[in-house]
């Protein structure tokens, strides 16, 4: 009799470890498989649109009729709505750190030591440098639309005087750039991706 527990618990555990290898291999495999030749670029466009946080090291231009000014900037998104970002460069703006959580903004300057809060900052929630704000502005936009090129996928979207397109890199599902322009006025900011991490929902 004890032999044939023995036997049925050692049935039971071989059972369990083979189902839970099994597991493990669909979730790494579903992971795995996000990005790949396999996926369709709606899929990628879906999975860009449920982000549900990113870090990412920037490269921004912003190009106005007089002047051209170049920063780099760390960004942080954590779903739902705290964004952080901060000044690499160019050196005399360094350190400024900007962190939004909800309808707080508090800005720090390292260097400074400068802390600064500000209570329901209404424009914040706009910032056009934000990846999740293009994502919003997408979502919001009936019209809004999408296009493969050079292995690229283009997604488009446009609310008032305000155009954007994201460049996505159709091999590994990161943003490549983004271009915001105004059309009332001649000004455009390009941003370049340097490096990315996301994590999406879907």
């Amino acid at each position: 009799m004890k032999k044939k527990n023995i036997f049925i618990f050692l049935v039971i555990i071989i059972m369990i470890g083979i189902i839970s290898f099994f597991i493990f291999f669909h979730t790494k495999t579903a992971k795995n498989s996000k990005i790949g030749n396999n996926i369709s670029s709606q899929e990628i466009v879906d999975y860009i649109l449920n982000i549900s946080s990113y870090e990412a090291t920037i490269e921004v231009e912003v190009n106005s009729n007089k002047n051209k000014n170049l920063y780099i900037l760390k960004q942080q998104f954590i779903e739902p709505d705290i964004v952080k970002q901060e000044i690499l460069e160019p050196n005399n703006i360094a350190g400024v750190k900007m962190i939004k959580n909800g309808n707080q903004l508090t800005i720090e300057n390292t260097n400074l030591s400068l802390n600064s809060v500000f209570e329901n900052y209404e424009y914040v929630s706009d910032n056009i440098l934000d990846l999740n704000c293009f994502i919003k502005s997408y979502q919001a936009d009936e019209k809004a639309s999408w296009k493969e090129e050079n292995n690229q996928i283009i997604m488009m979207t446009k609310q008032d005087n305000e155009e954007k397109k994201l460049w996505i890199d159709r091999s590994t599902g990161n943003p490549k750039k983004m271009e915001v322009k105004w059309t009332n006025k001649s000004n455009t900011v390009y941003i370049l991706y340097n490096e990315v991490n996301l994590n999406s929902l879907s």
